[in-house]
C-alpha cells in the first residue's frame, strides 16, 4: 500500500495489471449501477433522485481520471445495449438519449474531471475533496441541463425546476458523504501501511 500514490486504486493497488484496471473498471461500473437502483422518482420531472452521483464521485476519485472515464463510459454503454442497470432498472437506448441521458453522459466527464482532480490530490483533505466534489456536479449540471432543456423544450426556469432545485440538498449531502470518505481512505491506507 502507498500513501504517496496518486489515487486510492494506486495506493491499495501499486502495481496494477490489465486484469486488474479491468476488474476495477467493472466494479466502478457495477457500484453506478447499484446505486442507481435507489431510485425516488417526483411526478413533476422526468429526472429521478437516485444514489448514481455519490458512486460516480466515488469512482472517479478512487481510480483516477481515466480508469473513472472507463467506468462510467462502460456503466452508460452497457446500459444502452439494454442492461436493466440506470435508474429503476430502466435500459436501451432510449433513455440515453432521453431526457436523463445528459446526465448520463455528464456522469463519465464528472468521473475524468474528479479523477483528474484526485491525481492531484485534492482527495486528501477534507476541503479540497469536497471542492472536488462540487466541480464533478456542476459537471453533471452542465450536461444535464440543456440536454433536459432541449428534450423537454423548456426555458431556463422551468428547466431549473424539474432538473435542479429538487435535487440540490440531496446532492450536497452526497458529495460531502463523498468528501469525508476520501480523506477517511486515506487514513486507513495510511494506518495499514504504519502497521506493515
Amino acid at each position: 500500500m502507498r500513501p504517496d500514490a496518486a489515487t486510492l486504486r494506486l495506493a491499495v493497488f501499486p502495481r496494477p495489471g490489465v486484469l486488474t484496471d479491468v476488474l476495477l473498471v467493472v466494479g466502478g461500473a457495477g457500484f453506478v449501477a447499484l446505486a442507481a437502483q435507489v431510485s425516488i422518482d417526483l411526478p413533476f420531472t422526468p429526472v429521478p433522485i437516485t444514489g448514481q452521483t455519490f458512486a460516480v464521485l466515488l469512482v472517479g476519485a478512487s481510480l483516477g481520471a481515466l480508469l473513472g472515464l472507463a467506468s462510467l463510459g462502460l456503466y452508460l454503454f452497457v446500459g444502452a445495449l439494454g442492461a436493466p442497470i440506470y435508474a429503476d432498472g430502466r435500459h436501451g437506448w432510449d433513455v440515453l438519449t432521453g431526457p436523463t441521458g445528459g446526465y448520463i453522459i455528464g456522469f463519465a466527464l464528472a468521473a475524468f474531471v474528479i479523477g483528474a482532480l484526485a491525481q492531484r490530490h485534492w482527495d486528501r483533505r477534507f476541503s479540497s475533496a469536497i471542492a472536488a466534489m462540487l466541480t464533478g456536479s456542476v459537471v453533471i449540471y452542465l450536461v444535464g441541463l440543456p440536454w433536459l432543456a432541449e428534450k423537454i423544450d423548456a426555458g431556463l426556469e422551468t428547466t431549473l425546476e424539474q432538473g435542479l432545485y429538487p435535487f440540490v440538498v440531496g446532492d450536497l449531502l452526497k458529495l460531502y458523504l463523498a468528501g469525508a470518505l476520501l480523506p477517511s481512505a486515506w487514513k486507513l491506507v495510511e494506518r495499514l501501511r504504519s502497521r506493515r
